[in-house]
C-alpha cells in the first residue's frame, strides 16, 4: 500500500510541475491559444495521483497485489502514462513555439501518443480484470 501512496505522491508532484510549466512557459512566450500543455496537469493528477490512491485503498482491503494481471497492469500503466505525458509536452511545446513540423514528425508524435494511449487502455482493462479476481470484489459479485 505504501508503494502506491508514494507513487501517487510522485505523480502529484510531477502534475504540479506540469501545471507550473504550462502557465509559465505560455506566459514567457506570450502565447494565448490552445495547446496540449494544458492537459498535462489534469492527466497526471487524475491518471497518476487519484488512480494510485484508489489502488492503495483496494490493495489494502483485497488481495489485488497478488493478482498476476495486476502486475502486468502496473508495469504497462507506468510505461504508458509517462510516454503519453511526454508526447503532450512535445506537441504542446511545438505549438507554443510555433514550430512547423514536417508531416513525418507530426505523424510520429501522434503515432507515439496513440501507442501510449493503447498501452493505457490495455493496462486499464488489466486493472479491471485484477479487481474482479481480487478476493473482496469476488465475494460481492458471486
Amino acid at each position: 500500500m505504501k508503494k502506491y501512496v508514494n507513487l501517487a505522491f510522485v505523480y502529484a508532484i510531477i502534475a504540479m510541475i506540469g501545471g507550473i510549466f504550462y502557465r509559465e512557459f505560455t506566459k514567457f512566450n506570450d502565447f494565448t491559444g490552445d495547446t496540449t500543455l494544458a492537459v498535462v496537469h489534469l492527466h497526471l493528477f487524475v491518471l497518476g495521483t487519484i488512480v494510485f490512491l484508489l489502488i492503495a485503498i483496494f490493495s489494502h482491503i483485497t488481495d489485488l497485489n497478488q493478482q498476476k494481471t495486476f502486475k502486468y497492469f502496473f508495469k504497462l500503466y507506468n510505461i504508458g502514462l509517462p510516454f503519453m505525458t511526454i508526447m503532450f509536452l512535445i506537441r504542446g511545446i511545438t505549438q507554443v513555439l510555433a514550430i512547423n513540423l514536417s508531416n513525418s514528425a507530426s505523424h510520429a508524435i501522434s503515432g507515439i501518443a496513440g501507442i501510449s494511449h493503447i498501452i493505457m487502455g490495455v493496462a486499464i482493462v488489466l486493472l479491471f480484470i485484477s479487481l474482479r479476481k481480487s478476493s473482496l470484489i469476488k465475494e460481492k459479485v458471486e
